[in-house]
């Protein structure tokens, strides 16, 4: 493995603690905001949000061209405040959800994966961070 370095991408959301949690858990919401651009989609999600518990998003291409599994195991759950869990590729991931006066900050830090550039993983997963954002504020 050559970088290990996690990375971090976080937003504020302008929403209760509640609604943030249980949209970022609940499969219906995943599959709306679960995108990193808009040719992009969701079709199906699975969380089984327990220590232990596997989650599945299936995130496709729309034209059909490619699609893939991003799934992994919980290692912690505490109910809206953080999440911790392992990738099937053994990559780590902590998300932490904190109430402040503007809202909800989320955190979410990740160890990279080696078939693409830092810059390009934290760009994704920021984008699929700003399309909850997007979602949320639209959505209330």
């Amino acid at each position: 493995m050559k970088n290990k370095q996690p990375i971090t991408v976080q937003t504020i959301v302008n929403t209760s603690l509640e609604k943030a949690w249980d949209t970022w858990v609940t499969p219906s919401h995943i599959e709306q905001w679960n995108t990193a651009s808009n040719e992009w989609h969701t079709p199906k999600a699975i969380n089984n949000l327990k220590v232990g518990g596997r989650f599945v998003s299936r995130m496709e291409a729309k034209d059909g061209s490619m699609g893939f599994d991003f799934s992994g195991v919980y290692t912690k759950v505490k109910p809206r405040k953080h999440l911790a869990y392992t990738l099937d590729d053994n990559r780590k991931v902590i998300v932490n959800f904190e109430k402040n006066n503007q809202g909800v900050l989320i955190t979410e830090t990740f160890e990279p994966e080696q078939q693409n550039s830092i810059d390009k993983q934290r760009d994704g997963w920021q984008a699929i961070l700003n399309n909850f954002k997007n979602y949320i504020e639209t959505e209330q």
